[in-house]
């Protein structure tokens, strides 16, 4: 008996053997076409869980650490009606072509090509309803139209980030565009302020709010009963625009190739 000891505290301590490789993505068949869900795994995550992940709304299936492949199908099967459904709701994708309707500042405008092949991305209005004229060829069309509103965004937000600074005494150390799908803006301790360009398709009292948000970190880190006076304090349409983001932000991602 105590010879067998040994051999046993042994075999206990041997560590299990590797689990197979998980496979990057599962096909699911949805209304007879093969839908690709992307597989990751999550240590902190206690269940299965499936969401369209932004700005593309693409399936992605989170495992546990433990979670298996055929548990994992299962899973996936169990929800492919909720899938289904989802994935026919989602937004279309805009592409930066001529014809395609943009909204500026939150007003829809439809994109022209000038045919010139100089020039800058002007905004203007037709018989039919406000335009952007894009000069040069198709290929540049996309990069052109980004650029505008990107330097909309730009000179908007630090118009509005200056007032609001100013009106409560502090001063940010620069101002950064980014593309971020799980946040608006950012500051750091630093000082340093971040926006998505984006903001610059919502409603010009959404960009002014979030430039309040950003602004009122720089004298509450936190989200605090103070940080929210001074938001209001600053942009006293904070509530109609939180609201506007939470039932059209996720939206604005579908601009753009």
């Amino acid at each position: 008996m105590t010879r067998a000891l040994p051999r046993l505290i042994a075999r206990l301590r041997r560590p299990a053997p590797p689990r197979a490789a998980l496979p990057a993505s599962l096909a699911v068949e949805i209304g007879g076409a093969a839908v690709e869900v992307a597989l990751r795994v999550n240590p902190r995550a206690r269940a299965y869980t499936l969401r369209l992940k932004p700005p593309a709304h693409e399936p992605v299936l989170t495992l546990p650490s433990n979670g298996t492949l055929g548990q994992a199908r299962a899973f996936l099967d169990r929800h492919r009606d909720w899938l289904g459904r989802h994935l026919a709701a989602k937004p279309a994708r805009v592409a930066f072509v001529p014809g395609a309707l943009v909204p500026l500042r939150g007003e829809p405008h439809r994109l022209v090509a000038s045919g010139r092949l100089r020039g800058t991305v002007a905004a203007g209005i037709a018989e039919d309803g406000p335009i952007l004229t894009v000069p040069g060829d198709a290929g540049t069309l996309d990069r052109r139209v980004h650029d505008f509103l990107r330097k909309a965004a730009r000179a908007d937000l630090e118009a509005a980030v200056a007032r609001h600074a100013a009106a409560l005494g502090k001063r940010p150390r620069k101002l950064t565009l980014r593309d971020t799908v799980s946040r608006w803006g950012s500051c750091s301790s630093a000082g340093d302020l971040s926006f998505s360009w984006r903001l610059i398709l919502a409603p010009g009292f959404v960009l002014d709010y979030l430039a309040a948000h950003e602004v009122a970190h720089l004298a509450e880190m936190n989200h605090g009963p103070d940080f929210w006076r001074h938001c209001v304090r600053l942009c006293p349409r904070t509530e109609e625009a939180r609201a506007w983001l939470k039932a059209n932000g996720a939206a604005l991602h579908r601009y753009g190739a």
